[in-house]
């Protein structure tokens, strides 16, 4: 068991619309972690920073983030389970504005046997067999 953290759970705490302390809320889940390309999206907000200041909080909110959840590999099994997933959102009867990011982090997900914890369920919750805490 395992919980995947989506990107949006830490912009919502950058916001302070929710606390880090959250996460116990789903300790039933097991362990938590984020997906590889997760780590591109938080440091994507670091380079995106409008100010030095912003860059630098944001650097320290990320750095903090990445040394204490582990991430999880974009390895040949989360790409295998990836090609399976995008596919099923190219498909002209399935085709969708599908966030190709959002489906790296259900694949992820769906690879290891976790479920995603997400704030935006309209990317996630088409998914074929991915759960949503």
């Amino acid at each position: 068991m395992g919980l995947v953290v989506d990107t949006n759970f830490f912009i919502d705490v950058e916001h302070n619309l929710r606390q880090f302390e959250q996460l116990n809320d789903f300790a039933e889940h097991g362990e938590t972690f984020i997906a590889a390309v997760t780590v591109t999206e938080l440091l994507m907000g670091v380079h995106l920073a409008n100010s030095i200041e912003q860059r630098i909080k944001r650097s320290a909110f990320v750095e903090a983030i990445l040394a204490n959840i582990p991430v999880l590999d974009f390895d040949s099994k989360v790409a295998r389970t990836y090609a399976e997933v995008y596919a099923h959102f190219i498909k002209p009867r399935n085709k969708s504005s599908a966030n190709v990011h959002n489906l790296q982090i259900a694949a992820t997900a769906l690879a290891h046997g976790y479920a995603v914890l997400t704030s935006n369920t309209s990317d996630f919750d088409k998914v074929p067999g991915l759960k949503l805490a």
